[in-house]
C-alpha cells in the first residue's frame, strides 16, 4: 500500500498563512498538517508517499527529506500549478497510481490519527471516506445505499438543501485498488481532461463513473471521528479548536466566545441559553417568513422600542432595545465616571464597560458567594453606581424582592444610579420569582436602570436581543444618540413581534429549567469532588475539591467528551479553590455531563498516582 497527496495549489484563500508556504506546512495545534498525515501513514504501515508538488514545492520537499528518513518519497512536480487544478496533478501522477493500491488524500486535511489505518484494514478494496452532511460542510457530497455503496456524487452546483439529510460529504481521503485505477478511473480521467481541460476537479470523474457504470466504490463512514478541511482562515481557527495543543484544548474553544454551530457534536454547558425555547412551532413560523425577513429592512429604533414596550407592558418612552444586552451595557458605561460598586465575581462586561470608573468590589466569597444585603447597603453612600446582577452570574445567588427594593430605595435617597440586571430571573422558583420591569417601579425610581437579555432567557443568542429600561430620560437620550437606527435585524424584530403568541410556552420552558436545576444539582452532589452552590438561574456554580484542577477538567471534557464548561479560574473575585460553572440543559445532556464528570475521577486519580 502506498499513499499519494496532492499539494500543488496556492491556497489563495488562506491569505497570509500560505504567503511563504504551501497549505500542508501550516500548523494546526502543535503540528504541521503534513506531519499529522505522515504520523497516520506510519500507524497504517505505509512508508511510500507520493506527493505532487507545485507552489512552494522546493521548501516542502527539503523539509520532508530532512525530517523523515524512514519514508520513501516520490515527488512529482506540476509546473503549471497556477493554471491547473487537482485533476491535472492526479493525471501527472497516473503512472505511480498504477503501481500499487493507494491512499489518495488532499493536503489541507486534519483528521484523527487512526482514520487511514482503519481504512487500510477494511476488506473492501475501493473506499471513499464520507461523513454525514452537517451545515458547516461545503463541496462535493454523495448519496449511498443501505449497503454503503456510493450511488451518486453530487457537485456543489447541484446541491439541494431540501434533501440534505440524505447526503454524505466526501472527506477527500480515498482507498483505491490498482485495478480500479488502471481499468476504470484513469481511462475516464484522461478522456475528461481532453474534453474539459486541466482546470477541473478529479471528483468530477468519480461522478461520471458512478453514473455510467456500476462501480464497487464503498462509503467508509466517519462516525464520531474528528476531521476538518481547511480552505480559509476561519477553517484554520476551527481546526485549531478541534485539534488543539496538548493542555490547551479548552482555551481554543473559550477564546472563540461562541460560533459553536461550527462544532455540531459539541455539547455546550458554558454559554447560558434556554434549551426549551423557542418551540418548534415558533421556529417554523420564523422559517416561513425567512425569505421576506432576509430581503427586508428592519424597522427603526423607535418602532423596535414600541414593540418591546408592548411585550413587557411598560411605557415605550422608558425602554430601549439593544443588539444584545451587551451593547446596552457598553453604551451605559461609556459616559460613567466615579465609582462603581458590584458584587464580585460578576459578568465581566460590567467591569470592562465602566472604563472611566474606579471599581469597588463587594467580594461575595466572604459570604459563601451569596450577595450580602447589608454589605451592599453599606457600600451605597461610597459609590456613584451600584450594579446588581440578580440572579448573580456566575454564582446563581438571588436577592428577594423586598431586599432588592430596599436597596433601590436607598440608592434613590443617596443619588446613586442602581443598575439591576435580571437576565436570568425568569428561571427562579415560582414562589420567589419577580421582576422590576414594572411601570410603577420604573416611574417611581428615576435612578433605577433595569437590563434584561432576551437572548439568554428566550433561547435566541443568535438574534442578539436585550432591553434597557429607565425613566431617566437623560440616560435614555444619551444611549439613543449612540445607537444606530437599525441596530436590530429583521429576524430579531419579527421574533419580538410574535413573542406574545408563545408566552405560555415560554413560561413553561422556564419552569422546566427550574425543575431540572434541582435534579441536576442533586446529581452533581453525588460526585465526591464537586460541591454545588444554591442557584436560581439556569446554571450552577461548583467548587472542586483539592487535587482537581478546573482547567485540567475542562480540557479533559472538551477533548475526550466534546463537552464545554466554564472554567472560572482567574475570574476576579475567585481565589484559592478551583471553581466551574455548568449550564442547565436538557435531561439527556445533563446526564452525559454527569457521566463524564464521574469518569474524570479515575483519570485524575491515575494522574495523581503518577
Amino acid at each position: 500500500m502506498q499513499a499519494m497527496m496532492l499539494a500543488a495549489g496556492f491556497g489563495r484563500r488562506m491569505g497570509k498563512h500560505t504567503q511563504d508556504q504551501t497549505k500542508c506546512m501550516m500548523e494546526v495545534g502543535d503540528k504541521k498538517i503534513v506531519d499529522r498525515i505522515i504520523d497516520s501513514l506510519r500507524l497504517a504501515g505505509i512508508y511510500k508517499f507520493i506527493i505532487v508538488l507545485g507552489y512552494q514545492g522546493k521548501s516542502l520537499k527539503e523539509y520532508l527529506q530532512t525530517t523523515y528518513t524512514d519514508i520513501e518519497f516520490v515527488f512529482i512536480e506540476n509546473i503549471d500549478y497556477a493554471h491547473t487544478n487537482n485533476i491535472y496533478s492526479l493525471h501527472l501522477a497516473s503512472e505511480e497510481l498504477k503501481k500499487d493500491d493507494t491512499i489518495l488524500l488532499e493536503s489541507d486535511l486534519v483528521f484523527d490519527k487512526n482514520v487511514i489505518k482503519d481504512m487500510v484494514e477494511q476488506p473492501e478494496s475501493d473506499l471513499v471516506a464520507v461523513a454525514k452532511y452537517e451545515h458547516w460542510m461545503d463541496g462535493t457530497v454523495t448519496r449511498i445505499d443501505a449497503e454503503c455503496n456510493i450511488v451518486e456524487f453530487i457537485e456543489k452546483k447541484d446541491f439541494q438543501f431540501d434533501v440534505a439529510d440524505g447526503y454524505y460529504k466526501t472527506v477527500n481521503i480515498y482507498k483505491f485498488s490498482k485495478e480500479f485505477v488502471s481499468q476504470q478511473y484513469l481511462p475516464f480521467l484522461s478522456t475528461y481532461i481532453l474534453a474539459y481541460g486541466k482546470n477541473q476537479y478529479y471528483e468530477s470523474v468519480l461522478r461520471i463513473i458512478a453514473h455510467v457504470k456500476r462501480t464497487k466504490l464503498k462509503a467508509f463512514l466517519l462516525d464520531d471521528v474528528r476531521w476538518y478541511e481547511i480552505d480559509d482562515p476561519q477553517d484554520l481557527a476551527v481546526a485549531n479548536a478541534l485539534f488543539g495543543k496538548e493542555g490547551q484544548e479548552f482555551e481554543a474553544y473559550d477564546h472563540r466566545y461562541g460560533g459553536f454551530w461550527r462544532f455540531p457534536k459539541l455539547i455546550d454547558f458554558c454559554y447560558l441559553v434556554n434549551p426549551y425555547f423557542p418551540t418548534n412551532k415558533m421556529n417554523d413560523q420564523i422559517k416561513y417568513f425567512f425569505d421576506t425577513l432576509i430581503r427586508t429592512y428592519p424597522s427603526g429604533l423607535n418602532i423596535q422600542n414600541a414593540l418591546a414596550a408592548k411585550i413587557f407592558g411598560v411605557d415605550e418612552d422608558t425602554i430601549i432595545v439593544g443588539n444584545g444586552a451587551a451593547e446596552l451595557i457598553n453604551y451605559l458605561g461609556q459616559e460613567a465616571k466615579g465609582t462603581v460598586a458590584l458584587c464580585t465575581p460578576v459578568f465581566h462586561e460590567y467591569i470592562r464597560c465602566f472604563k472611566h470608573c474606579k471599581v469597588h468590589a463587594l467580594l461575595t466569597h466572604e459570604n459563601n458567594f451569596k450577595m450580602d444585603k447589608q454589605k451592599i447597603m453599606e457600600a451605597i453612600p461610597k459609590t456613584d453606581y451600584l450594579v446588581i446582577v440578580n440572579p448573580d452570574n456566575p454564582t446563581g445567588s438571588f436577592l428577594h424582592q423586598q431586599d432588592l427594593l430596599e436597596i433601590v430605595e436607598a440608592c434613590q435617597k443617596q443619588g446613586v444610579v442602581c443598575i439591576v440586571d435580571e437576565s436570568f430571573v425568569d428561571f427562579a422558583e415560582e414562589e420567589i420569582k419577580y421582576t422590576l420591569i414594572d411601570d410603577e417601579i420604573i416611574q417611581r425610581y428615576s435612578n433605577l436602570i433595569v437590563i434584561k437579555s432576551i437572548s439568554k432567557s428566550y433561547g435566541v443568542p443568535g438574534l442578539r436581543l436585550g432591553v434597557l429600561l429607565t425613566s431617566n430620560q437623560a440616560v435614555l437620550n444619551s444611549i439613543k444618540e449612540e445607537l444606530s437606527i437599525w441596530n436590530i435585524n429583521s429576524f430579531a424584530e419579527y421574533f419580538m413581534q410574535i413573542m406574545d403568541l408563545y408566552q405560555t410556552e415560554y413560561v413553561h420552558s422556564c419552569t422546566q429549567i427550574s425543575r431540572l436545576r434541582k435534579m441536576f444539582a442533586t446529581q452533581l452532589e453525588t460526585i465526591d469532588y464537586i460541591e454545588t452552590f444554591p442557584s436560581q438561574a439556569n446554571y450552577i456554580m461548583c467548587r472542586l475539591s483539592e487535587g482537581v484542577i478546573a482547567k485540567e477538567l475542562a480540557n479533559y471534557l472538551v477533548k475526550e467528551k466534546s463537552i464545554l464548561i466554564k472554567d472560572l479560574s482567574g475570574k476576579e473575585g475567585i481565589t484559592g479553590n478551583q471553581y466551574i460553572r455548568l449550564a442547565v440543559r436538557e435531561e439527556v445532556d445533563n446526564q452525559k455531563l454527569i457521566d463524564a464528570l464521574r469518569s474524570y475521577k479515575n483519570v485524575n486519580e491515575e494522574k495523581n498516582d503518577k
